[in-house]
């Protein structure tokens, strides 16, 4: 992964997507004195079956704060769309490039933008349509950041001037890794950010909660070692800009 920047943004869709694999990159980052911002599009009020939305959102926005804590993001932004029915489009880019001329980061990160999850070819499991309009909308919106007569409201309205300084978008979850961060300093870290997020986790398996985190991330971070130098890695797809 490239190291020559300062600022990154990191863009999803959901509380917990960045826990589950980005964390221990991002715990690395920030104890080298990076600053990481995160932006979620909803605020996971869909998540979790037996807690109706208007009383889930609240806590899984506490939970995704006190998440990110642990690795030492302190600014949490939530765009406040409508969790599992994400739409693709205008609104959406101009809420994430807004983002982009707020924090003029250097490094934009988001989650899978394709149809599938794992398996080449098209094979493995089926993204949701969450992740896929986010993760394509932040690659537009990159772009869109630095452009000023694309949404020139955001000049009039808001003062947010033109930012060209996005250098690279890296793509996490993706079927075709092109870089990779080492996980190991990180990966204790991530362990931990990702059991903040108890309540869900406490709906999504019947395991131990420990042991169900630390199973999947240390599984994820040695399988991309064996193709990126036999270390633990956190993969990403980088698209220079």
């Amino acid at each position: 992964m490239p190291t020559d920047w300062q600022r990154a943004l990191a863009v999803v869709a959901h509380p917990d997507d960045l826990e589950y694999g980005c964390a221990a990159a991002i715990a690395d980052w920030t104890d080298g004195g990076r600053e990481v911002v995160y932006l979620l599009a909803t605020r996971g009020e869909a998540g979790i079956d037996t807690i109706a939305p208007a009383e889930c959102a609240p806590l899984r926005e506490a939970e995704q704060r006190a998440s990110a804590a642990v690795v030492g993001v302190s600014t949490v932004e939530f765009l406040d769309h409508s969790d599992g029915v994400i739409e693709y489009g205008l609104g959406l880019r101009r809420d994430i490039a807004a983002a982009i001329r707020r924090h003029r980061p250097e490094l934009v990160i988001t989650m899978n933008h394709r149809d599938t999850w794992g398996g080449q070819g098209g094979g493995g499991f089926w993204n949701t349509p969450d992740h896929q309009a986010v993760g394509r909308a932040t690659l537009d919106a990159a772009a869109d950041a630095g452009n000023r007569w694309i949404f020139p409201e955001l000049i009039a309205d808001q003062g947010l001037e033109p930012w060209k300084g996005v250098r690279w978008v890296a793509v996490a979850g993706t079927n075709t890794p092109t870089h990779a961060a080492d996980a190991g300093p990180g990966l204790e870290r991530s362990v931990k950010s990702l059991l903040e997020h108890k309540a869900y986790i406490e709906v999504l398996t019947d395991q131990d909660p420990e042991e169900y985190v630390r199973t999947f991330l240390t599984g994820y971070a040695q399988q991309t070692a064996a193709r990126f130098g036999g270390r633990p890695a956190v993969p990403f797809e980088v698209f220079p800009r």
